[in-house]
């Protein structure tokens, strides 16, 4: 498959030390989880409801929370689950 256009390279913040040496080697590798794999994305109806719920009561515009859950890859090898249970709302 082709790289899509939109996708920039990803980098590391800048430190005093380097632990390897940050010279580009080699050709540009595309690294996408959906670029050999079928992404299913599950989530619990209680886990939603939570969140829209918490949402609609925040009374800030921007509303950041955690939602957590399981990555599994299925046997044959072909497909990632993205299955997300838990909702935290995270501190202020």
């Amino acid at each position: 498959r082709s790289v899509p256009e939109r996708m920039v390279p990803f980098s590391f913040p800048l430190s005093k030390c380097a632990l390897w040496d940050p010279v580009p080697r080699g050709d540009v590798v595309g690294s996408h989880i959906t670029y050999y794999r079928n992404p299913v994305l599950s989530m619990m109806e209680k886990t939603l409801r939570l969140a829209y719920r918490h949402a609609k009561q925040s009374e800030k515009k921007l509303f950041s929370c955690f939602l957590l859950g399981t990555l599994a890859v299925d046997e044959a090898g072909e497909g990632i689950t993205l299955t997300i249970d838990r909702f935290d709302p995270g501190w202020e």
